[in-house]
């Protein structure tokens, strides 16, 4: 078994690239994976702390975490797909109105 500190470090890791991907990036799709990204990261770090602790609650947090993330991921593929019908485009710069 590795230690939990492998577990962490790589957490942290996709964690700090799923934070770069929602500065960095324009496109919606892009930052709404990079957004999942960071869910997942701590999902990894939860379940690393639950087997360390031989603990099942960890576990359990991130199957509500989970069910939450797919909800978030029909809601915002309807909403992107919505603002892709009305603008043409998915592009995070062009959608500064929130106007009809």
């Amino acid at each position: 078994m590795l230690p939990v500190g492998y577990y962490i470090a790589l957490s942290a890791i996709l964690f700090t690239l799923g934070a770069l991907g929602v500065l960095i990036r324009r496109n919606s799709i892009v930052i709404f994976m990079s957004i999942e990204l960071m869910l997942n990261a701590g999902n990894l770090a939860f379940v690393a702390f639950a087997r360390a602790y031989q603990s099942l609650s960890g576990q359990i947090f991130v199957f509500f975490i989970m069910a939450v993330a797919a909800a978030e991921v029909a809601v915002g593929l309807a909403l992107i797909v919505a603002i892709f019908q009305t603008k043409r485009s998915i592009d995070v710069d062009q959608l500064n109105t929130m106007q009809g």
